[in-house]
Order: structure tokens, then C-alpha cells, then sequence
């Protein structure tokens, strides 16, 4: 198996996509092979500033406690586990979160380990066990990392981040809602959380289903008229990232706490949570039987 890196320097680095190509080998999509990590880092850009929040090592920690800690479990757990901790280890700004260079740095020059250890698939007919290349070199979405620090800014009610649990446990959500322009509209992802939480949509398909229907009706509605969210304020993201010049390291086994925003307006996520559940009675469900067929 891929190990983890044999040098880590003191702090994080930014890694071009063309420089990250290099090291995204077989070997490495198979576990089989480790990252140079001496030559990757002399590929790096460094990161702007010298903040707490740029040192290495409370990311590679909360890593190796997250491999430890689900161990004997489904890999696809520590989701739910790492992406608020890590949301909250970071502390950054959409605009700094944008830049595909520190989620490649990430993935290849601090935790290739893990994201071998997370993404590894499941051996097919005739086929080997991989990784996909877009979890160390992709779109947000699919990335090891960002998909998982946008899955917490997307998905956290102001500084509570229980709603980035729920949704990273429920692996079809997660994977779909990160794909919906909408789910940037809080308290339409907050409608969704709720639909889980209630037990509204459960499987997979049923998921698959919600999102197309949101989707499709977000081209003749407006979602942010129908539920208006409050005007976002930054200083609260800006003073909780200052803090992190001090903050001690996020606790692992209760919920870190994230910027001190307001909270999505409870009575425009009540709106959407019962527009969305009218849209999810008359999706298609593939494999669900109709009443129609089930009377029959």
C-alpha cells in the first residue's frame, strides 16, 4: 500500500495541476507505488502569508486519526468524521478554497496514504483495485479533499456543522448535491439535510431523484425569492479566521464549532423542505412501483 509521505515539511504548499500530473502514476492509482515526496516538494509554489492556519501538521493528524479511527470500519464513515474537522483545521475563504493547487498538495504531498486508504475501489471483473486520478487531480466535487472541506461550507448552519454529518454519511447525497449550482442557496441545502433527517429520501435512487427534480424546477423557480436567506455578513468568517492564530486543535470527538454566521432563516428552509418533498412525490423513482402497480 501506498505509505505516507516520507517528508512533510513545516508547512502547506500549492502544487500546479501540471506539476501534479508527474506523480499521479499506475503505480500509485494501484497502492503500489509511494509519492517522491522530496522531488514533489521542490515542484511547489509556497502558500501566501506565514499564518498558523498554513502549518502542515494538524491536517496530516487529523488524517492518520481518521485512518485509525475507522479502521475496522467502511472507509466511506470517516466522510462524516473528517470533513467538518477539516473545514475546520483549514480556515478558508471560498476564494482560497477555489484554488485547485492546495487540495493537489494536499492530496499527493501530505496524504496520499489516505486518499489510496479512502478511494481505493472495489475489485471489479477481471479488474484490479484503483484509484481513480480525479481524487488526486480533480473538480471539487470528486477531489479527496475539497470535496470534503466544500461538503462542510456548503452543508454547516452557520458555525454548526451537524448538518455536514448528516449529509457526509449519506454517500449519494453527498455525492450528488456538490454537483447542484443550487445547493450554494443555504437554506435550500438546509431543505435537503431536512428531507434526510425526516427519512423522506433514503436510498440512493430515491436521492438521484430529489436532486433531478430540485434541479429541473430551480429553471422555473427562484429559490432565493421563495426563501430568502439573510444577506451574508463576512466579518464573522474574517475574525473566525484571525482565530486561528490561537485556536487549539479541533476536537475528535465532539463537532468543531465554524465561523459565528447567522443560521439559514428557519421559516425559508421549512418552505423548501415541503416544495422539495411535493417534487420528490411525483419524481420517478427508478425501481419504485407506482400505487397504481402496488394495488394491483
Amino acid at each position: 500500500m501506498t505509505d505516507k509521505p516520507s517528508y512533510l515539511p513545516e508547512r502547506l504548499a500549492l502544487l500546479a495541476d501540471l506539476n501534479a500530473a508527474r506523480y499521479i502514476t499506475e503505480g500509485l492509482l494501484a497502492g503500489k507505488e509511494d509519492v517522491s515526496a522530496i522531488a514533489l516538494n521542490k515542484a511547489t509554489e509556497p502558500l501566501p502569508g506565514d499564518e498558523a492556519r498554513g502549518t502542515l501538521m494538524p491536517v496530516r493528524d487529523l488524517v492518520d486519526d481518521a485512518m485509525h479511527g475507522f479502521r475496522e470500519e467502511k472507509v466511506t464513515a470517516a466522510d462524516a468524521w473528517l470533513a467538518p474537522r477539516l473545514h475546520a483545521t483549514l480556515r478558508l475563504t471560498r476564494r482560497e478554497a477555489a484554488d485547485r493547487r492546495l487540495w493537489n498538495y494536499l492530496a499527493l504531498g501530505v496524504a496520499p496514504d489516505y486518499v489510496v486508504w479512502r478511494h481505493t475501489t472495489e475489485p471489479g471483473k477481471g479488474e484490479a483495485p484503483k484509484v481513480a486520478a480525479q481524487r488526486f487531480r480533480g473538480p471539487a466535487y470528486s477531489q479527496a479533499f475539497a470535496r470534503l472541506w466544500w461538503a462542510a461550507e456548503l452543508f454547516r448552519n452557520g458555525s454548526d456543522y451537524g448538518p455536514v454529518a448528516k449529509v457526509c454519511a449519506h454517500q449519494d447525497m453527498l455525492n450528488t448535491a456538490l454537483r447542484l449550482a443550487v445547493i450554494d442557496h443555504r437554506p435550500t441545502a438546509q431543505a435537503l439535510v431536512s428531507l434526510i433527517d425526516s427519512g423522506v429520501v433514503r436510498t440512493g435512487r430515491e436521492v438521484n431523484a430529489l436532486a433531478k427534480a430540485v434541479n429541473a424546477s430551480a429553471a422555473t423557480i427562484m429559490y432565493d425569492v421563495m426563501a430568502p436567506d439573510v444577506e451574508r455578513d463576512g466579518r464573522p468568517m474574517a475574525r473566525w479566521i484571525e482565530d486561528a492564530e490561537w485556536a487549539p486543535a479541533v476536537p475528535r470527538r465532539t463537532l468543531p464549532e465554524g465561523p459565528g454566521e447567522e443560521r439559514a432563516p428557519e421559516e425559508s428552509v421549512a418552505v423548501l423542505t415541503a416544495h422539495f418533498a411535493e417534487l420528490f412525490a411525483e419524481a420517478p423513482v427508478r425501481g419504485k412501483r407506482t400505487e397504481d402497480e402496488e394495488a394491483e
